[in-house]
C-alpha cells in the first residue's frame, strides 16, 4: 500500500497533543515534535513517526521513560556542565544542553555539556544545526543500546552511536554531517522491516562471523536476540576500513559515558538481571564553538561555503551528475516536502490511530475516508533551511 500523505500542521499538532496526552508537558511536547518531524522534513524517515509510537509513547506508557523532565545540573564551569537526565524526554534534555553550550560558547568561545540518563533524543543533526544557526559549529553524539560488533567480534558491544557535526555555510543549508559510525541503524532496520524491504549486504554479521541477509525483521529479532550484531563502518574485518568505524564508534562511547559517569554498552540494553525492561539510561555530548571567536561568523559562512562549492565542482565519476556535501540532500529533500506533508506508511498510519483512538483526540486524518482538507494552512518551516 502507497504511503500517504499528511499535512505537516496536522500531523504537529496531533503529535503534539498526543504526547501532551501522555503527560508531557505542553511547551515540552511541542519541543519532542519539533525535533520528531524535523527527521521527516529531512527525509530521516526512520526517526521520525515510524518511531513516534514505539520508541516514546510505548516507552511512557511501560514506565522507562519519564514525560515530564527533570534537567538536573550536577556540575557547572563557565564553559562545561554535566547534566543528569533522570530519565526523561530526550528531545527536551538534547534542546536544553545543546542550547546550554551554545550559550556558554557566545561567552567563552567554546562550550560543552555531557548528558547522562537520558532517553533517545531523536535526530543528532537537530542539535548540530541548533547551533550553525546560531553562528557555532556544533557536535554531538549519544550512545545507544548495544548491536553493534567491534572489529574482529560478532557480539553488539556498543551502540550505532553518531558522531554530528555542524558547521555553518553561506548556502541556503549549513554543512551537518549526521551519521552513525556503523553502516546501517537500527531505525533503519525497523524501517526494512515496516516495508517489506531486505537487509542490506554486509551491514549485519552473525555469531558464526558470516554476514545475514534476507528478511529485515527476521534479522532484526536476531540482534535483539544478541545472535547477530550491526557492522561498523567499513564492514566485516579491516580490509575495507572498519576498524576506522570502530574507532569512532568507541570515541562516541566514552565521551557519551566517560565524563558524565554515565552507563555504557551491555548496561544500555534496557533490561536488568532478570530481564525485565528498564530505562535505558543513554549519555550523550554537546559541543559548541563560536565562529565569532575567531575570524567571525560571516567569513567563516563565506570560506565553508567556498570549500564546499570547490568540492562540488570537481571533476565528477562517469555516469554521475553531481557531487553532494553534507545537508544538501536534506535540503532538496525538504523543499520537495515544504508545501505537501509527511509521507506515512500503512504501519505507521495504524499506530497512529491507535493512539488517536486512546486518548480520545478528535483528529481525522488523509488515509481516513472522512478527512477534509483544511483550507489556508500555514506554511510549514524547517531547521534545516537557513533563515
Amino acid at each position: 500500500m502507497p504511503k500517504v500523505i499528511c499535512p505537516w500542521g496536522l500531523i504537529s499538532d496531533f503529535v503534539t497533543d498526543a504526547f501532551a496526552g501522555y503527560g508531557v508537558p505542553k511547551e515540552d511536547a511541542k519541543i519532542c515534535t519539533d525535533v520528531l518531524l524535523e527527521s521527516d522534513k529531512r527525509g530521516i524517515e526512520s526517526h521520525g513517526c515510524n518511531r513516534f509510537k514505539p520508541i516514546y509513547i510505548d516507552r511512557i506508557v511501560a514506565g522507562i521513560q519519564n514525560p515530564v523532565t527533570n534537567f538536573e545540573i550536577l556540575k557547572e564551569t563557565p564553559c562545561t556542565a554535566v547534566v543528569d537526565g533522570h530519565d526523561g524526554m530526550g528531545q527536551v534534555i538534547g534542546v536544553k544542553a545543546m542550547q546550554m553550550a551554545i550559550d556558554k560558547a557566545k561567552k567563552y568561545g567554546l562550550g560543552m555539556v555531557a548528558v547522562r540518563n537520558s532517553c533517545h533524543y531523536g535526530i543528532a543533526g537537530y542539535y548540530a544545526t541548533m547551533a550553525t544557526q546560531q553562528g557555532c559549529i556544533g557536535m554531538t553524539g549519544t550512545n545507544a543500546r548495544p548491536s553493534v560488533a567491534p572489529t574482529f567480534g560478532v557480539e553488539g558491544m556498543f551502540g550505532t552511536n553518531p558522531f554530528t557535526i555542524g558547521i555553518p555555510t553561506d548556502e541556503k543549508f549549513d554543512f551537518i554531517f549526521d551519521c552513525a559510525t556503523s553502516i546501517t541503524q537500527n531505525g533503519k532496520i525497523e524501517y526494512y522491516a515496516r516495508i517489506g524491504e531486505d537487509v542490506h549486504p554486509g551491514t549485519i554479521i552473525g555469531l558464526d562471523g558470516e554476514p545475514i541477509e534476507g528478511d529485515a525483521g527476521v534479522a532484526l529479532k536476531k540482534i535483539r536476540q544478541g545472535e547477530a550484531a550491526l557492522t561498523a563502518l567499513g564492514g566485516i574485518g579491516e580490509s575495507l576500513g572498519g576498524y576506522k568505524g570502530y574507532g569512532f564508534a568507541m570515541v562516541v562511547e566514552l565521551l557519551s559515558a566517560a565524563l558524565q559517569d554515565g552507563n555504557y554498552g551491555k548496561a544500555l540494553d534496557g533490561k536488568d538481571a532478570n530481564g525485565k525492561i528498564m530505562p535505558y539510561h543513554l549519555g550523550h555530548f554537546f559541543i559548541a564553538i563560536d565562529t565569532e571567536h575567531f575570524l567571525g561568523e560571516e567569513l567563516t559562512r563565506k570560506k565553508a561555503g567556498e570549500i564546499i562549492r570547490t568540492v562540488r565542482a570537481s571533476k565528477k565519476a562517469p555516469g554521475c551528475e553531481r557531487i553532494y556535501t553534507a545537508g544538501e540532500k536534506e535540503y532538496e529533500i525538504w523543499k520537495q516536502r515544504e508545501n505537501s506533508g509527511v509521507p506515512i506508511n500503512e504501519a505507521v498510519q495504524k499506530e497512529i490511530n491507535e493512539v488517536r483512538d486512546k486518548l480520545g483526540l478528535g483528529y481525522v486524518f488523509p488515509w481516513e475516508d472522512n478527512y477534509v482538507p483544511a483550507k489556508d494552512e500555514e506554511p510549514a518551516s524547517s531547521s534545516i533551511e537557513n533563515k
